[in-house]
């Protein structure tokens, strides 16, 4: 299975971005998808988890309310809505999925390549 992440760029403050994490190699069905991102200097951070069905799904307090995960596992695809963008959410954007049958996003093990966002006026 490979990731592939694709939608960073540049953006103002209060701007607007929609991540995509496209699967090859075989389909998402299976998996947790989590959404990480590390800004130079700093750890790596999980800001957002959906599990295999889009039950359950999880948001990091620094990007609760603004940013909105989903999937669509008949596009062997996860999106990552960012709203209200702010100059702290400038980082390197990862898409991640866990071993099969695992919710836990924390556990991933397959890596896209990231896509970085720049927020800054």
């Amino acid at each position: 299975l490979l990731l592939d992440e694709s939608g960073g760029g540049s953006v103002q403050p209060g701007g607007s971005l929609r991540l995509s994490c496209v699967a090859s190699g075989g389909g998402l069905d299976y998996y947790s998808i989590g959404w990480f991102r590390q800004a130079p200097g700093k750890e790596r951070e999980e800001i957002s988890c959906i599990t295999r069905n889009g039950r359950t799904i999880t948001y990091a307090e620094s990007v609760k309310g603004r940013f909105t995960v989903s999937r669509d596992n008949a596009k062997k695809t996860a999106y990552l809505q960012m709203d209200n963008l702010k100059p702290e959410d400038t980082a390197t954007y990862y898409c991640a999925v866990s071993p099969a049958g695992w919710d836990e996003c924390k556990y991933a093990d397959v890596w896209g390549m990231g896509t970085l966002v720049t927020v800054s006026s």
